[in-house]
């Protein structure tokens, strides 16, 4: 893994934007991998911006979420599909039919998660996949304890994670409790991973995944280390504990 550390969440946002930018240019019909919450909108403001100013072109690109609730209707303002409505998908020029998102109100939810695989599987898969990191180390909504060898399945989510995903709620009784995620293996099938850390409240996660040669199923993030083609974009706050103890990367 390469970790880059820059000064805010700022500097990680138009960093991050420059890749994805760079990559839609110098291959117009990739296909990214995209996520939802706090970290990378504003990544996406700056998609936007490029776009407004620039023009680059996502006619050709096409782009493959990571999870959605389960029962959640996609109008639904909590929904992940509204929310990529409202902070990217609305501003660019990326086609419909382009867009894919697991589908949280199938009536078949497993046979959901197999066509979804299926998508993600075409022709040579996910050229970039944005990531987040959870303050317990979840990728995607891949919980603690979830297989490596996990393909697009159904999690039920930690309470942990629902309690971080309550602000986006009036209460924490509206947090669905289960979701539709790209597997671990299905993550780690892209050429190229980029994981955004942004904050304070990630610095003991970031010590945890950075410091140690743990690979362990409890740890979701450190199946990163498996990868051949792994960014880092961490601020200096994500990253405060790593610098306090003076250790290195491992």
């Amino acid at each position: 893994m390469k970790v880059l550390e820059v000064k805010d969440y700022h500097e990680m946002s138009s960093i991050a934007s420059r890749i994805i930018i760079e990559k839609v240019k110098s291959k117009p019909d990739c296909k990214l991998g995209l996520a939802t919450g706090g970290t990378p909108i504003g990544l996406y403001k700056e998609l936007i911006q490029d776009y407004r100013k620039n023009g680059t072109s996502y006619d050709h690109v096409c782009t493959y979420n990571l999870d959605e609730y389960v029962g959640m209707d996609p109008e639904d303002p909590n929904s992940y599909r509204y929310f990529m409505e409202k902070n990217l998908f609305a501003h660019i020029n990326v086609p419909e039919s382009h867009i894919h998102i697991p589908d949280g109100t199938a009536e078949f939810l497993e046979a959901e998660c197999e066509r979804y695989d299926v998508e993600l599987n075409r022709g040579e898969g996910v050229d970039i996949q944005i990531l987040g990191i959870g303050s317990n180390g979840h990728i995607g909504f891949n919980e603690p304890g979830t297989s490596f060898s996990s393909h697009t399945h159904i999690v039920k989510l930690a309470e942990t994670t629902r309690k971080a995903n309550a602000r986006f709620f009036q209460r924490l009784e509206e947090v669905p409790t289960h979701a539709i995620t790209m597997g671990i293996a299905s993550i780690l099938k892209a050429k190229q991973i980029l994981l955004l850390v942004s904050g304070i409240k990630k610095a003991e996660v970031m010590k945890r995944l950075l410091t140690t040669n743990e690979i362990d199923e409890q740890l979701p993030a450190s199946a990163l280390k498996k990868h051949q083609n792994v960014t880092i974009l961490a601020d200096e706050n994500a990253l405060s504990l790593v610098k306090k103890a003076h250790l290195k990367y491992k």
